[in-house]
């Protein structure tokens, strides 16, 4: 209950956000945009996609699934669903970008990354990392949205 509070105290206006306020803001996102990145990466190389098929997938399913999570737990404080869809893109569009950028660049990037398969060691490896990463440089965005009034702090104005 206290994040919640923490939450509600900072919706309105710019102020001091604990850090680990903006973390568990930012594990909501990584969630949700790990389960949607996990399940694209492995429909997509499973089925022999090409790279950029298999990473469009994986991103598309990564806002959807991120955005998912949070519409559920503002629908569930009873908004109707219009607004917890706006809510929701408005919470958290920039944090999942932020994060779909560091993550799928970071495997882009890593040498043999994009061909590994899913019995590779490299495959995991290289997604795991990428989704720390994502996760670290993805803090202190939220954070900043948080302090301001936006991202979590939004959704936390829809929780009783």
């Amino acid at each position: 209950m206290q994040e919640h509070t923490e939450h509600a105290h900072h919706a309105g206006h710019t102020g001091h956000v604990r850090w680990a306020t903006a973390a568990q803001a930012t594990l909501h996102c990584l969630t949700g945009c790990a389960i949607g990145e996990v399940l694209g990466m492995v429909i997509g190389t499973a089925l022999g996609w090409g790279n950029l098929p298999t990473m469009v997938l994986a991103i598309a399913l990564a806002f959807f699934f991120g955005y998912t999570l949070t519409l559920r737990s503002i629908r569930k404080a009873g908004v109707d669903f219009r607004t917890a869809f706006r809510v929701a893109l408005a919470a958290d569009t920039l944090s999942i970008a932020v994060m779909e950028l560091i993550d799928n660049g970071l495997i882009a990037l890593w040498p043999g990354a994009m061909d590994a398969t899913l019995a590779d060691a490299l495959f995991w490896g290289t997604l795991t990392l990428s989704l720390a990463v994502a996760f670290i440089v993805t803090t202190p965005v939220n954070k900043w949205l948080i302090g301001r009034g936006k991202g979590h702090a939004v959704v936390h104005q829809y929780h009783h």
